[in-house]
């Protein structure tokens, strides 16, 4: 599943002072910001989907790897004794990590002094060069910086723009972050199907340079929709006194510390699918059909697609548990449960290393795994984010966000390093260790509910 997405509706302040209908019974600026956060997805997960893939079979090889500034000192540095695939999967986890911590830094940066509109602008600016760069083999690592730095001036930044369309009290706006969230899921599916194809197909630049144009016209329509988006202005200073600690916000604040690192461990699975997992894919996978063989991009398709009918299926069935029955499990319970979920997903993985034997590995159980891993992920992520707000003291309600995507980061960095570990440890053996992430927590949370869930949240 497509981590990154499963964001819960924050609580940004609405200043809005039109209350027009003109996009599905939305403001319009929502179709424009929909639209530009969709190409900006569109663009970022292009990358996500053809970087390690790209590194592996394309850049870092003797004769193409010595043409790339800064590589030298990097896998001298910082991943020593590091090549090939173990490089490849270092540098990915590196970046995929630092695009869950820049947006913090970016929201900063735009609250006290760009603002958002700025931010997000320089934002787009900075991500299109990056993409544009990735055609000049010398220029890799620069482009990976000036992505990491332009998503992080971007992502936070557009998503406050939609509070702001509706008026303090307005009903809609809980319905315009789905639809904000559809055009998301939309550029994931899209993004492999499209710069996949070109990059695997026709060449790695012109996927990379598809994911720069469609970056681009993001842009161009972001600074054409100004007069519907909400004016650039910095939040009121509030009347109401700033919250502050107050007694036993120490044990919650340790509560929330404490689930960082077991979430992170949770995450592990579903974030190695850009990593090793493509690149097992691309070895070992049947993708070849009526004489033709499908790029191995396609994958990350199937998990998005898969991903997003998930999200709604399982939401349908606890709606109608709730119905039925008048109670549902609370957030840890269908946290756990998600966990047992992704255990299952990883066996899937398992099984199709165990039943490979001498030929390539059809695609049932990488498809089940998609499937079973999706369902977990499902039970895990839309309600994560509401249990660390909960969770969370008064004080620190608004920088909770930027602690619970530290998970994101750990789990990223450990991605990396696990990955190294797919060229000499047995595919059987890889997975299994994934499933044992899994399961630890599994047991994680379920000890947290067991001794900490009755007196922080008062259920059992």
């Amino acid at each position: 599943m497509t981590a990154a997405e499963a964001t819960p509706e924050l609580d940004f302040p609405e200043i809005a002072t039109r209350d027009d209908r003109a996009f599905l019974g939305h403001p319009k600026g929502l179709g424009y910001l929909g639209v530009v956060e969709g190409c900006e997805r569109f663009s970022y997960y292009s990358m996500q989907t053809l970087l390690t893939l790209y590194m592996v079979k394309y850049l870092l090889v003797p004769g193409r790897q010595e043409q790339v500034l800064g590589l030298d000192w990097v896998s001298t540095h910082l991943f020593p004794g590091l090549h090939g695939q173990p490089l490849a999967s270092e540098i990915f986890g590196l970046y995929t990590a630092l695009v869950y911590l820049t947006p913090i830094l970016g929201g900063v940066l735009a609250d006290l002094l760009l603002g958002r509109r700025a931010a997000l602008i320089a934002g787009g600016i900075v991500m299109s060069l990056g993409h544009f760069l990735m055609a000049f083999e010398s220029a890799f690592l620069l482009a990976l910086l000036s992505l990491v730095v332009g998503v992080g001036l971007f992502k936070g930044n557009i998503a406050s723009q939609v509070g702001e369309l509706y008026r303090p009290g307005d009903i809609r706006r809980a319905m315009a972050f789905q639809i904000f969230y559809i055009f998301i899921n939309v550029s994931v599916i899209a993004a492999p199907l499209v710069s996949g194809t070109l990059g695997e197909k026709i060449g790695w630049h012109w996927g990379f340079g598809c994911a720069g144009v469609v970056m681009v016209l993001g842009l161009l329509i972001y600074l054409y929709a100004r007069p519907w988006l909400p004016a650039n202005t910095k939040p009121a200073k509030s009347a109401t006194p700033r919250a502050r600690f107050q007694k036993g916000d120490g044990p919650r604040l340790l509560a929330v510390l404490l689930l960082v690192p077991i979430m992170g461990i949770s995450l592990l699975t579903n974030q190695q699918i850009f990593n090793a997992y493509l690149v097992w894919a691309d070895q070992q996978f049947q993708l070849t059909f009526m004489g033709e063989t499908l790029p191995t991009s396609w994958m990350i398709t199937i998990d998005a697609t898969l991903s997003f009918s998930m999200l709604v299926v399982v939401a349908a069935f606890w709606a109608f548990v709730g119905k039925r029955i008048g109670k549902e499990p609370d957030e840890l319970g269908k946290m756990i449960l998600g966990c047992v979920f992704i255990v299952g997903g990883g066996a899937c993985l398992y099984m199709a290393a165990a039943t490979q034997g001498a030929g390539k590995i059809g695609l049932f159980w990488p498809v089940l795994f998609h499937l079973v891993n999706s369902i977990g992920f499902a039970h895990l992520l839309p309600v994560s984010l509401a249990l660390f707000t909960r969770l969370a003291p008064r004080a620190l309600n608004a920088s909770i966000v930027g602690i619970y995507y530290l998970a994101f980061f750990g789990a990223n960095l450990a991605v990396g390093k696990i990955g190294t570990l797919f060229q000499t440890m047995p595919a059987t053996q890889f997975w299994l260790l994934h499933m044992g992430s899994a399961v630890v927590a599994t047991v994680g949370f379920g000890l947290f509910k067991l001794f900490f869930a009755r007196r922080l949240l008062g259920t059992a």
